[in-house]
């Protein structure tokens, strides 16, 4: 049993989780969990024990100087609190690390232990891919769960994908079989633009999480930051006649394929967005911070907690994706070997009609070296 001091009992709380190496491309996902916790001043509660699951000739710990004495920073996963406040008050728990070198069952075990003694009611875990996406269109976000009856409620996916996968994977299946409603949340970035940061990436996440569990994130500078972005691969791409013609090809594969796409439906979910930010008094504001062997997979210990029944959330969008291709990373890497997260293509397959979704986003197929969960080709 996980003793917790000094985190109050929560309010309805989701842990929202993202890693940095595999699962990250343009470090669009671990950077969203950095925001959250940024804008609403997070708490740190917890912290993984380095050694039990990194190796640190991969993952290297970090020396610097504090007043004159030398300290040393070990690469880990921390756990934070944040309470949204508002009409209706909700706490998030944020996992923010690296996805881990080895022990990924006990990994998940000891986030899961956090989450049932929080009470956690749903976890969503964030992560990018590397597709054939135009930088100048909307970043493509597809929302998956390997639970068929979370998929019907929440209009999401559900993933059937068979082959390598990621620690987004493994720990989306271990929720799975806890009894943990999960859903995992996949941004599509450009292959030719896979250098972090991708603050544009980063805002399509944030966006659709807010759609997700119903809460008004505040974006900050966000929205500033992804229109420079923008402009400023639009410079790169203006300077060279071969890149400017193969974006424009990429835009109008995805404006045919998007054409379907411009329903009421998606129109109504963008119109209820802009609602949501316009009046605050609608929902919960920009929130407050707290002070302060074969399926060996925790179960929830029945403590008698009475769990409210989850309020029906809007669906994800469903948005075309993008088909990743190989990237920078992928020849020789460590990545070129691993494959797609809790639903994507792994490494060198193609979407097939016994994987046509996966977790990639709609239409996406990853080839040789790229993956959903990777997102640049390499594991860390």
């Amino acid at each position: 049993m996980i003793e917790l001091e000094g985190v109050p009992e929560l309010i309805d709380p989701v842990m929202v989780a993202a890693f940095e190496g595999w699962n990250d491309a343009g470090d669009a996902a671990s950077t969203a969990v950095d925001h959250l916790d940024r804008e609403w001043k997070g708490e740190v509660f917890a912290a993984l024990d380095a050694e039990d699951y990194y190796d640190f000739q991969v993952n290297r710990p970090t020396v610097f100087l504090d007043n004159g004495v030398r300290k040393i920073t070990w690469p880990t996963t921390r756990l934070s609190v944040v309470r949204v406040g508002g009409d209706k008050p909700r706490d998030l728990v944020l996992v923010r690390g690296i996805e881990p070198s080895m022990r990924w069952r006990s990994f998940c075990n000891e986030l899961l232990a956090f989450a049932h003694e929080l009470g956690v009611e749903m976890v969503v875990i964030l992560g990018a891919l590397l597709g054939d996406t135009p930088h100048t269109r909307p970043v493509p976000v597809s929302g998956v769960t390997s639970d068929p009856d979370l998929a019907r409620t929440m209009d999401l996916e559900e993933t059937r994908y068979e082959g390598p996968t990621g620690i987004v994977g493994i720990l989306q299946e271990a929720c799975t079989h806890a009894g943990v409603p999960a859903v995992s949340l996949w941004a599509a970035v450009p292959h030719y633009v896979s250098q972090p940061p991708n603050p544009k990436a980063t805002l399509a996440l944030l966006n659709r999480l807010e759609d997700l569990i119903g809460l008004r994130i505040p974006l900050g500078e966000l929205p500033e930051d992804a229109r420079a972005w923008q402009l400023g691969v639009d410079q790169l791409a203006a300077e060279d006649s071969e890149v400017a013609e193969y974006v424009q090809t990429l835009e109008e594969a995805r404006d045919t394929a998007e054409l379907p796409e411009a329903s009421g439906e998606a129109i109504a979910r963008e119109f209820e967005r802009y609602l949501r930010r316009r009046e605050p008094g609608a929902g919960p504001g920009p929130g407050v911070a707290t002070e302060g062997g074969d399926s060996p997979f925790l179960r929830d210990p029945g403590s008698g907690r009475t769990r409210p029944p989850k309020p029906e959330q809007p669906g994800p969008e469903s948005v075309p994706g993008a088909e990743p291709v190989p990237g920078p990373e992928a020849e020789g890497g460590e990545g070129s070997s691993g494959g797609g997260p809790s639903g994507e293509n792994p490494p060198g397959e193609a979407a097939s009609d016994e994987n046509p979704s996966g977790e990639n986003p709609p239409g996406a197929s990853p080839e040789r070296g790229e993956d959903p969960e990777n997102g640049n080709g390499s594991a860390t």
